[in-house]
């Protein structure tokens, strides 16, 4: 290394990875959020990391990263290992520099992603079939072959280079009152919370982690990183069971507050990023957002850190789908009626007349051994939210079809 570790996170060294990024980085210019202000009381601002060239914030720590490389070492190359958002910004990064960049990623990572990180000039190493694993092998490869191990998140020089993100708001908003990073390894939260320490030590700096990946907070709990047992989230980027022991005692002095959020919150963050500003945003970017209706503030100025926008469509699909299932704008009904003629036609009739949409009709003569008593039909319809559902299951229930909401499947 060109620069000791010791001389990473510092002002001088925040100072210095703020200019060296904004040679590969796109400027990410904070965004208000008229609605999600409303919604907390307080004036939120986003900083939309999902609009960087690699759909995330991993480049710019990557990139600040190799450039204090020595001439000889990015001779040698780097190695990582990642599913996703740090093994396209490594990639970028060695590409910028002309170094030689292998990325070693668990064979069950999406085929879209491999092929990005290889678009960008990397080689790809399919190992594993975890992260774990496969960051095992990239550090025996390191090892072997003299390379240098670019860490996604325990690496004081890749911290730095994230902490330029605080650097842009405090230019941008001085005034900010809280910051909101999402946390998975600790990386990004790390240098955000640094700097921002260092330049605003009244600004509350909050990480937020997902409920199923709670690691830091139990870390903080215990005072040392500590490995949870398992996790389980739908927000893969910070499904982390570890934080990162040489980040730790920087997260332990400069964080003000852990909050988790659980995948349902989420879900609805996505529904209203997308509804409501047109900007997809992957899971766990959107954890700050998701946070704010925990914040116990009002008419303060709050930055949510949007870190990342790589979502495949399939995930996109099946979220939106459940997060229109939980705002109760799509349900499912089952009620037993007569087998006779003009049953289905006065069920159709009531929910025409409460302006509901149906999306799919279930009709099951076998629901019981005498049809002629009753037969099933299911119906999965639209509505405008609870009240309006509602509506249309008392007016079923008001003609004696006693519904009953039941699972709903699209």
């Amino acid at each position: 290394m060109a620069e000791n570790n010791e001389y990473f996170l510092t002002l001088p060294a925040f100072e210095e990875a703020s200019q060296k990024v904004k040679e590969v980085t796109v400027p990410t210019e904070l965004i208000y959020s008229d609605y999600f202000s409303s919604q907390s009381g307080n004036k939120v601002y986003l900083k939309p990391e999902n609009m960087q060239r690699t759909g995330a914030y991993k480049v710019r720590g990557a990139y600040y990263r190799i450039s204090k490389l020595s001439d000889e070492e990015r001779a040698r190359g780097v190695v990582t290992a990642s599913a996703g958002n740090h093994a396209q910004g490594v990639a970028l990064a060695a590409q910028q520099f002309g170094c030689k960049a292998t990325i070693v990623m668990p064979t069950t990572t999406p085929l879209i992603k491999v092929n990005r990180t290889k678009a960008l000039g990397a080689e790809v190493v399919l190992y594993g079939d975890v992260y774990d694993e496969a960051c095992q092998e990239a550090l025996r490869m390191a090892k072997e072959e003299g390379s240098t191990f670019v860490h996604p998140f325990d690496d004081p020089g890749v911290a730095t280079g994230q902490g330029s993100i605080a650097m842009e708001i405090l230019q941008e908003l001085p005034l900010v009152d809280y910051v909101l990073v999402p946390i998975g390894g600790g990386g990004l939260a790390t240098g955000v919370s640094t700097l921002v320490k260092l330049l605003r030590p009244d600004v509350k700096v909050i990480g937020v982690e997902p409920d199923g990946a709670a690691c830091l907070k139990a870390s903080l709990k215990e005072g040392k990183p500590v490995t949870l047992p398992n996790i389980n989230t739908i927000a893969d980027g910070t499904a982390v069971k570890t934080p990162g022991s040489n980040v730790f005692p920087y997260l332990q002095k400069n964080l003000d507050e852990i909050i988790t959020v659980p995948d349902s919150d989420l879900i609805m963050a996505f529904l209203d990023m997308v509804e409501n500003h047109k900007i997809i945003v992957e899971n766990s970017g959107l954890l700050t957002v998701a946070a704010l209706k925990q914040l116990n503030c009002k008419d303060k100025k709050i930055v949510a850190i949007l870190s990342g926008g790589n979502m495949d469509v399939i995930t996109m699909s099946s979220v939106v789908q459940q997060g229109l299932i939980l705002r109760d704008r799509v349900f499912t009904v089952s009620i037993l009626l007569p087998d006779r003629p003009g049953e289905l036609e006065r069920v159709a009739g009531i929910i025409a007349r409460e302006n509901a949409n149906v999306i799919k009709l279930e009709h099951n003569q076998f629901v019981t051994t005498n049809r002629s008593e009753a037969v099933e039909l299911r119906i999965t319809m639209e509505a405008f939210g609870t009240e309006h559902k509602k509506a249309i299951l008392e007016k079923l229930e008001e003609t004696a079809y006693r519904p009953k909401v039941v699972r709903t499947t699209l």
